[in-house]
């Protein structure tokens, strides 16, 4: 039986065997994250030193765009979530969300200047964002409510081993063609219509039965149903970005250090590795855990990383805190996930997390612009000392909920 609270929500029962009783269609769901992700990651790791250069772009620039990017496709994600409310369908929006993502990767390599990467980017997340919240609230949908975090942990870890796959791949390619981005850009094309096929016959949506005439699901009626355990997720979910800006910075912070061009990936390799090996350990945890004490745990191994890469560029200080970085990941992204679908109601699911998007997207854009913005002007190290105060900030108010509630 399960006892569900918000943040300091538990299980009283663990079921046993919890990988064979996991349905198909997540695993599924995660060899399309998987592939879309080495695809994508072929291009982003090698995308900020791509941008400074071979285009001469700035630090600043390279925030602005991350920001931009990122922030546009967890805005979007509230669209797409309230039209799969809306439509009682989840997998066509995701269809489209993923056939724009793969659509967007010739664009990289044909890019001469910083704003049509830009454009790539913006056409990239867009596509992002469309099937990002139709996607997770499909998850919820497929999945027993006792599975959820394991569920939500699983697709989330497939989808790391594409993010450390990818940079590999990056690695590899940069060495055999002497350092030639668009080479490697080109070969990104591949995976990314293979996940598009894969999601299009290998998914199979799980019928929605809607009783009476569909209303719009961001109606002021229809959003009283959200209650205040779901904005206070909303609310914490958003401080969390601000203090957790884009990965580019972690790049940049390793270029430093005297990583050459073609091991720039191992960058992405790192963090993926063990964001990838924690997702799912730390998924089942949310099932059975406090989400508070999780948080707290994903916040302080935030504190930590950004200790070691504000302290020094050395390589091996550098990389601890780009390991770090990962664990945190694996502790808080699929976490914050299960909270929503653990405070919000099924009927609005999609919205939910299209909500719990949009605002974490223009917290994405300020923390990385500010970012970039502060490696500009007051160096590298003053980045990270930002991101230490912001994470001290939210585990304040995280204690002061406890105190409170």
């Amino acid at each position: 039986m399960r006892c569900c609270s918000s943040a300091g929500h538990r299980v009283t029962s663990k079921p046993s065997g919890v990988l064979r009783q996991i349905p198909t269609g997540i695993w599924a769901l995660g060899l399309v994250s998987l592939l879309m992700d080495v695809s994508s990651e072929l291009i982003h790791s090698l995308l900020p030193v791509f941008l400074v250069s071979a285009l001469g772009a700035s630090a600043t620039t390279v925030g602005l765009i991350e920001g931009a990017a990122e922030s546009l496709a967890l805005i979007v994600k509230i669209f797409s979530g309230v039209l799969s409310d809306y439509l009682g369908k989840r997998k066509i929006l995701a269809v489209i969300g993923y056939g724009l993502g793969a659509l967007s990767k010739p664009l990289f390599a044909l890019a001469t200047t910083s704003g049509m990467v830009l454009t790539a980017r913006l056409i990239d997340r867009t596509g992002k964002g469309i099937r990002g919240a139709p996607r997770d609230a499909l998850v919820a949908d497929i999945t027993p409510a006792h599975l959820r975090g394991a569920s939500f942990g699983l697709r989330q870890a497939l989808d790391t081993v594409g993010a450390f796959l990818g940079p590999l791949l990056a690695i590899a390619f940069m060495l055999l063609w002497a350092d030639n981005f668009r080479a490697v850009f080109w070969v990104a094309v591949v995976p990314a219509f293979l996940a598009v096929a894969l999601l299009i016959f290998g998914v199979r949506e799980p019928v929605h039965h809607i009783d009476g005439k569909r209303s719009n699901p961001i109606r002021v009626d229809n959003l009283k149903q959200l209650s205040s355990a779901y904005w206070w997720v909303v609310g914490f979910g958003t401080l969390f970005t601000l203090a957790r800006f884009s990965e580019a910075f972690l790049v940049l912070r390793a270029q430093q250090g005297g990583l050459s061009m073609a091991w720039i990936p191992l960058v992405f390799v790192a963090m993926n590795v063990v964001y990838a090996l924690s997702a799912y350990p730390f998924g089942k945890l949310a099932d059975t855990m406090s989400h508070t004490t999780l948080l707290k745990a994903g916040l302080l191994t935030l504190i930590a990383a950004d200790v070691f890469l504000a302290l020094s560029s050395h390589l091996t200080t550098v990389f601890i805190g780009i390991m770090l970085w990962g664990l945190h990941m694996g502790l808080t992204q699929g976490l914050l996930a299960v909270m929503v679908a653990a405070t919000a109601p099924e009927a609005l699911r999609g919205t939910a997390y299209g909500f719990f998007n949009l605002c974490s997207g223009i917290a994405m854009l300020i923390a990385s612009a500010f970012a970039g913005l502060l490696w500009d002007t007051m160096g590298a190290a003053f980045t990270f000392y930002a991101g230490i105060m912001f994470s001290l900030f939210a585990l304040g108010i995280l204690a002061w909920r406890k105190q409170h509630t």
